[in-house]
């Protein structure tokens, strides 16, 4: 369980670092909404390095409900918030405005998670068989 938890983070950062990159490159070499969907994946990530003995339709909801509820809590408005939100993690972690398209980033980036989940557990499996 330690080698997996090590690879989730090791792809958490990845994903954190590309993330960050994106945003400091013109939107029109990398789209805003590229952000995002990597935003969505490192979500998915971090809930899998968090609850990796769960089932992946766990990780799955967990990340969603999260993902949402991050984007709608930028709704709520309110001096001591909006401060935050000016920081650099405030942005990071909490966005600056509710746009109703970032739902649809983070969904691609949560099933983007799942697919590499999933090739991940194809690829051990190819690598170690079981021997009967």
């Amino acid at each position: 369980m330690l080698k997996a938890r090590l690879i989730y983070l090791a792809l958490i950062i990845v994903t954190v670092i590309i993330g960050l990159v994106s945003r400091e490159l013109s939107p029109a070499v990398v789209p805003l909404f590229v952000g995002d969907i990597l935003w969505g994946l490192a979500v998915f990530l971090l809930m899998r390095f968090l609850f990796i003995q769960k089932a992946l339709t766990f990780t799955i909801i967990v990340s969603l409900i999260y993902a949402y509820a991050t984007e709608f809590s930028q709704l709520y408005q309110a001096p001591w918030i909006d401060n935050l939100r000016t920081t650099f993690f405030g942005k990071v972690l909490l966005g600056e405005t509710f746009y109703i398209g970032d739902l649809a980033s983070y969904t691609i980036g949560i099933g983007l998670g799942v697919l590499v989940e999933l090739s991940l557990c194809a690829l051990i499996t190819s690598m170690y068989p079981e021997k009967d």
